[in-house]
């Protein structure tokens, strides 16, 4: 998905509406100098992120290991044996970190979800030296929550129980 920018002139800083694809979450980071920067626009793209419904939002949805609630949606798209997710949080910078994952594991095949590549995008992004150790724990379980799904599809083909 591509991104809409717009300046927000409250906070001075360049925001998005959508998820942008890789390559622009990288050179987006980029572009700020200071981590608050960095912070304002994780914030800003979970703030873009639709919610999940209140019926979405069950026990069997529940990423477990992170310290803020999240839920996470799988929709599978047999026909284009794709794989598209959604998720919400009760918490703003989390959102944001969902939207991260999202740019990376959404829209791909099973095979290219557990071929994807996180700690270097993790890396690049400069998220393992700023983040506590709560939210990097919680980050990595959704990871591995979507990496579960993946191989399990791989595996036996049949999401639908999911």
């Amino acid at each position: 998905m591509s991104a809409v920018w717009r300046f927000d002139f409250a906070f001075g800083v360049v925001v998005v509406s959508g998820i942008p694809d890789i390559e622009e979450l990288v050179d987006n980071f980029g572009f700020f100098d200071e981590w608050t920067d960095r912070y304002r626009y994780l914030i800003e793209l979970g703030r873009d992120l639709p919610p999940l419904t209140d019926e979405e939002k069950s026990e069997g949805n529940k990423v477990r290991g992170c310290q803020s609630q999240v839920w996470m949606v799988l929709d599978w798209d047999e026909a284009q044996n794709r794989m598209d997710f959604r998720a919400d949080s009760d918490a703003a910078i989390v959102r944001g970190l969902i939207a991260v994952i999202l740019a990376l594991y959404s829209g791909k095949t099973p095979q290219e979800v557990v071929k994807a590549d996180i700690d270097a995008l993790f890396g690049e992004l400069g998220l393992e030296s700023h983040l506590s150790p709560s939210r990097r724990n919680g980050f990595f379980s959704m990871v591995n929550r979507i990496k579960a799904l993946a191989v399990r599809k791989i595996a036996d083909g049949d999401l639908a129980s999911v």
